[in-house]
């Protein structure tokens, strides 16, 4: 892909879900990001070996009335939010040891595609319910729903121009060859300088810098950790993009999958740091 075509294709993109995330409601944010997190379903399934309408059909179906279940279980506590939030942490932490192993379920099996399409749910439905719990329990839930998103956005273009300018140590060649370790670095110093501009934005004083440093970083760590699984699945199915919907970005999975593993960290690590 070129970096014009790159940088115009988030040009265009960007002011959409930014006006969604400070102006819509937090139902109406939650059922547009469901479509769209229901549409990625739809390619993820294609990773999984399965191009059939009908079985796909059913897999979107279940996912959706799983989201519906776990808002209407929640209540004005967004306890299910919270609990499927938190089980996403857990679920990128066993996520670290699948890459690890990148073999790990890369048969054509029915096994194997039955743990992709459940990979899938775990990516999807937990951070979905993180962007809920984000947008509904603050005042401020737009602003901190905006910076999450933000922040990974942030890694991400970092990332990519220090990788392209200083790339040289590789940082998982089995998974994705152009991803350098100077790279990820430059995606966590440009995510760093965004958190110190957005920290007043935020409603936070100074003294809380070194916390919303703190989880800056570690969310955006993670970013890449789910940046790379996708990146697997896509190796595993032998494809190069998850789609072709984005010109220089790919498919939806491409550009939602950083932050499919950020907003379950973010929100979780907002609330265990007192933000």
């Amino acid at each position: 892909m070129s970096r014009r075509q790159r940088i115009t294709t988030a040009l265009v993109l960007a002011p959409l879900p930014i006006a969604a995330v400070l102006w819509l409601p937090t139902p109406w944010l939650a059922a547009a990001v469901a479509i769209v997190l229901l549409a990625g379903l739809w390619e993820w399934t294609a990773f999984a070996g399965i191009d059939e309408t009908l079985p796909r059909t059913l897999f979107l179906t279940a996912n959706a009335l799983l989201m519906a279940a776990l808002v209407w279980g929640g209540g004005p506590s967004l306890f299910t939010l919270k609990l499927a939030s938190l089980i996403g942490v857990l679920w990128w932490a066993f996520v670290l040891l699948w890459l690890s192993r990148p073999a790990f379920g890369s048969g054509d099996t029915q096994a194997a595609r039955g743990l992709k399409l459940l990979a899938a749910s775990l990516c999807v439905v937990p951070a979905w319910c993180a962007l809920g719990w984000l947008h509904a329990e603050d005042p401020l839930g737009p602003r901190w729903t905006l910076f999450a998103i933000a922040l990974c956005w942030a890694a991400d273009s970092g990332a990519y121009f220090a990788g392209s300018k200083f790339g040289r140590r590789k940082l998982a060649p089995a998974i994705s060859p152009g991803k350098t370790w100077e790279g990820v670095w430059g995606g966590l110093a440009t995510a760093v300088l965004l958190a110190v501009i957005a920290l007043p934005l935020l409603g936070l004083g100074w003294g809380s810098l070194p916390a919303l440093v703190l989880l800056t970083v570690v969310t955006a760590a993670i970013s890449v950790v789910g940046d790379l699984f996708e990146s697997l699945m896509k190796r595993h199915s032998g494809v190069k993009d998850s789609g072709a919907l984005f010109p220089g970005h790919g498919g939806l999975m491409d550009r939602l999958d950083s932050l499919l593993a950020a907003l379950p960290v973010f929100v979780v690590g907002k609330a265990w740091l007192g933000l």
